[in-house]
């Protein structure tokens, strides 16, 4: 009989702190779902491929899915949750998904926003071909993906204050 290995992991996550026993082979994704209730972590594929569960670690995007929680230990994890503001208000990218109806059912919308907060806090410039790019590791079956390339646009030329 296999014996289920356990480790303690102590990581920041929205802000916050936190430590908690683990499975060994736990995904970041079951831990973040299942420990915390970040329900904006959704699984999608489980094997990389669609970005539906992507975070922010220590500032960069990864596919919580194949990311072993273990491998979060003195990690800064950032989830949907954590964007919003202290009274529940939309952050400038949330908004402006909803503005250019950029969200349809709404299931990859989380892992889309996460990579876009890292596209936006590079404080770069990105043209459009690029964004395209950047946002290309995202599957969605909805939307035809011009309203979320229009939302992340518009908010990264608000944020350099080239607004049109």
């Amino acid at each position: 009989m296999h014996e289920v290995q356990y480790k303690l992991v102590r990581c920041t996550i929205n802000g916050r702190a936190v430590e908690k026993m683990v499975d060994v082979r736990a995904s970041l994704t079951d831990m973040l779902r299942n420990d915390y209730s970040l329900n904006s972590v959704k699984k999608g594929c489980e094997v990389g491929e669609c970005g539906a569960c992507n975070v922010l670690i220590d500032g960069e995007c990864f596919n919580s899915c194949i990311y072993l929680a273990i491998w979060a230990d003195g990690k800064n994890i950032r989830t949907l949750e954590g964007l919003l503001g202290p009274n529940g208000e939309l952050s400038d990218i949330q908004q402006a998904f909803v503005d250019e109806a950029a969200v349809q059912c709404g299931f990859c919308t989380p892992g889309f926003i996460m990579t876009a907060v890292e596209i936006l806090e590079s404080g770069r410039e990105y043209t459009r071909d690029e964004l395209r790019k950047l946002l290309s590791g995202h599957l969605c079956r909805c939307t035809g993906y011009e309203n979320i390339l229009n939302a992340v646009e518009k908010t990264m030329k608000k944020r350099l204050g080239k607004e049109p």
